[in-house]
């Protein structure tokens, strides 16, 4: 079993002032980092209107590389803007992850546009940036991977990883809605595409976790991580048909020696859901791991899927 070790909450939307496109949450975080500085991405929503509606923006914190709870930086605007009147990005920029070229950064994000029979639906953007990341560009107008006939909706939660000269983006796809207590609930896997240049994908189109022990279990945030000849996956999962009472959603555990066949060891993964009256008490999700100076840590959300942000933990030995 791994050995996380909480250290607390790194950063609380709700505390923000002044910005009205973070007024809560700070979902999906993903890092990248600087010479003396780690910037978080996350995603975050506007206050709603007088309809109850809201957007999400995508934006960053930056963190001192030396003390990763003293946040140096905020975004001053959201870094990617919302799409245009009837794109598939309308409604919101969420998640995004973002990884460094030779002059230039590239993000992937999902982008949200609101639905009539079920409350939305996400497929995949790309964007680039000149300025070390700190606003993005689109590149088109529309998505870099959308719906398809094996994947006929929610292509969203994109992370994005090189490795061996090629690229692959993990993220998730919807298999089905299903109507819990008369309310439309998704059933989410997680999936793989590769690709040379970033822009052309290639569909793995095979779901890469097993379920448990309910097979309309949903997964997101596949996070992979390679260390000691392994890739390691963290994921989060819950069950769509008791998820509204419970609030139980959890942190999953994967490995893998060639990105394709990954067994599934859920006892391995070391952190669970705080005892005290805490930000994490109910639910732990959206699990990011990355290193610094040697150690190896955990970023994830607390509950409410990251309403009151999120938390950071290191790992006591190795990945291995």
């Amino acid at each position: 079993m791994f050995r996380w070790k909480k250290l607390g909450r790194v950063f609380n939307p709700t505390e923000i002032e002044g910005k009205y496109w973070i007024s809560e949450f700070a979902q999906a975080p993903a890092t990248l980092l600087f010479d003396d500085f780690v910037r978080v991405y996350f995603s975050c929503r506007s206050q709603r209107d007088k309809d109850g509606q809201f957007v999400s923006y995508s934006a960053f914190v930056d963190l001192n590389l030396k003390n990763l709870f003293e946040i140096v930086n905020i975004s001053k605007e959201p870094v990617l803007k919302l799409g245009k009147k009837g794109c598939f990005d309308e409604f919101g920029t969420y998640p995004i992850s973002v990884i460094k070229e030779n002059s230039y950064h590239v993000a992937y994000y999902a982008g949200w546009t609101r639905c009539v029979s079920v409350p939305f639906n996400t497929a995949i953007g790309i964007a680039r940036s000149y300025d070390n990341g700190v606003t993005f560009q689109k590149l088109g107008d529309g998505p870099v991977l959308s719906y398809s006939p094996d994947e006929p909706f929610l292509i969203s939660g994109p992370k994005i990883r090189r490795f061996n000269d090629t690229y692959y983006l993990f993220y998730i796809s919807g298999k089905e809605w299903l109507c819990i207590n008369e309310k439309p609930e998704m059933v989410l896997k997680i999936r793989m595409a590769t690709s040379q240049d970033g822009l052309s994908w290639n569909k793995f189109n095979k779901d890469l976790i097993t379920e448990t022990s309910d097979l309309n279990e949903s997964q997101a945030s596949p996070d992979v991580f390679y260390s000691n000849g392994i890739y390691h996956m963290f994921f989060d999962y819950w069950i769509p048909s008791t998820f509204r009472e419970t609030k139980l959603r959890k942190i999953g555990y994967a490995y893998s020696i060639d990105l394709v066949n990954w067994t599934r060891d859920d006892n391995r993964v070391g952190i669970d859901v705080s005892s005290d009256n805490v930000f994490d008490n109910e639910m732990i999700a959206y699990p990011h791991v990355f290193e610094v100076d040697g150690k190896i840590y955990m970023l994830y959300l607390g509950n409410e899927v990251g309403k009151f942000g999120f938390g950071l933990a290191v790992l006591d030995g190795d990945l291995k």
